[in-house]
């Protein structure tokens, strides 16, 4: 769920998908899901030349399991908040599992 609270907050952000087939995307990302399925407006191939029957797409819908990375822009990562989240859902796995 760190993700995806995660993602959420970037909703209205400039940010660069790449994918598992080496295809990179630069878009507007505009909504995801818990499974990390990702939509875009405002899109642009990274390597036009290499696709360019791409150029017209305007937005599109990427499933979360074919990314391999998502690029974000330095100024809008709050590091201080994400590391604190990272270490209170990993308490709260390490308390559930320790419940058993």
């Amino acid at each position: 769920m760190l993700f995806f609270s995660f993602f959420k907050t970037l909703i209205d952000e400039q940010v660069i998908i790449e994918l598992k087939n080496d295809m990179s995307i630069r878009g507007t990302l505009k909504s995801v899901d818990q499974f990390l399925n990702i939509k875009l407006d405002d899109v642009s191939v990274v390597d036009e030349v290499k696709y360019p029957h791409l150029s017209a797409v305007k937005n599109v819908f990427i499933r979360g399991s074919v990314v391999r990375y998502v690029h974000l822009p330095g100024a809008v990562v709050d590091t201080a908040l994400l590391e604190d989240a990272t270490r209170k859902e990993a308490a709260s796995q390490a308390s559930k599992a320790g419940g058993r």
